[in-house]
């Protein structure tokens, strides 16, 4: 298929599951297609490129997801928990680095109920940034006092769109609870982030059209695309990865069917290819979250293995990316990232 063509049935909004399904099975117009996708970047997010500082604050978990190292019966890693002071002085040490928003992240981690996490979404508050959690399945009375608390925006990616592969991939979970939930978001007025894992066990392509078009019906203001990456102590420790192509191609469709929204160049990418987010940051992405949690806790923090970064000081990473964004001739936001929505 033309991408011409392509293009004009997403400004028709007519684009179907079949034209999606046929770019991701063509690879002859790989390029062209990467091309399109940092062209309507430009053209819709600018070259800024927006640093968020990431916090993965426990590495606790009660879900038995399948391809996740932080997965509950894992017994192999190292359990951690940061209390509330500390994260703030992660949070007020990536203000100094000149992050304008922080991401709190964690496993599905009981312990930090709703009054924890609101006094330390209150506190993050007051450093002047904007805060994005991403700490799972939540009541909507839950959603609703962080979001009084001061949170801004909360990243839960739907992984797949697939029913069956989803069960497969998620025991005591469910799909539909998984969608109840960013509804909830999308009613209490957050910027909603959500996302995919390419190259799955038993995954299809048509799969992944399915997981794109869903992205355009909710309208999520950020997607992020991460590459499967399998991890020695779950059940996919032996399954096939290869994934970065796709992964790649999965985001440049999502820019294009989104042309205005956030889309990270993911550590995921960087981790199968050395120069993984500077391809994708070339290919439609304008977001990167630098870990600034110490090196002490991110190596723990292993939800795939072979994660680059986990030995090296936050300052040195925040240090690194900028160069490398300077690079290729973008530059660093000073604004706060939301999304600014075409009319």
């Amino acid at each position: 298929m033309h991408l011409k063509y392509f293009i004009r049935l997403i400004k028709e909004n007519t684009i179907l599951k079949q034209e999606i399904t046929d770019i991701l099975y063509d690879d002859s117009k790989n390029e062209e297609l990467f091309k399109k996708a940092d062209k309507l970047r430009k053209e819709n997010v600018g070259d800024e490129v927006h640093l968020r500082g990431l916090i993965e604050f426990s590495n606790i978990c009660k879900q038995q997801c399948k391809y996740c190292g932080l997965r509950s019966p894992n017994k192999n890693i190292q359990r951690y928990r940061i209390l509330k002071d500390e994260i703030l002085e992660y949070a007020k040490s990536a203000v100094d680095m000149g992050f304008k928003t922080i991401v709190l992240q964690s496993g599905e981690d009981e312990y930090y109920d709703v009054d924890r996490m609101t006094e330390i979404i209150k506190e993050i508050k007051k450093l002047d940034v904007a805060l994005t959690l991403s700490i799972g399945e939540k009541t909507y009375d839950e959603y609703s006092e962080y979001k009084k608390a001061g949170a801004d925006r909360y990243l839960l990616r739907i992984e797949t769109t697939d029913e069956n592969l989803y069960k497969k991939m998620h025991p005591n979970m469910s799909l539909d609870n998984r969608k109840r939930c960013l509804d909830d978001l999308k009613k209490l007025n957050y910027e909603v982030g959500t996302g995919c894992l390419v190259g799955l066990p038993e995954q299809s392509i048509e799969s992944l059209a399915d997981d794109i078009l869903f992205f355009k019906e909710i309208d999520a203001d950020m997607i992020g695309i991460g590459p499967f990456i399998p991890h020695p102590d779950t059940p996919l420790k032996d399954a096939f990865s290869d994934n970065f192509v796709l992964s790649l191609k999965v985001m440049a469709l999502t820019r294009i069917i989104l042309p205005d929204i956030n889309i990270p160049a993911t550590t995921a990418m960087e981790t199968l290819n050395p120069n993984g987010r500077i391809i994708a940051l070339n290919s439609g992405a304008n977001v990167v979250m630098p870990n600034v949690t110490s090196k002490e806790y991110r190596k723990k923090y292993e939800i795939y293995p072979n994660k680059i970064c986990t030995n090296e000081d936050p300052t040195r990473c925040n240090s690194c990316i900028r160069n490398k964004i300077k690079s290729i001739g973008r530059t660093i936001s000073d604004s706060y990232g939301f999304r600014k929505k075409n009319i």
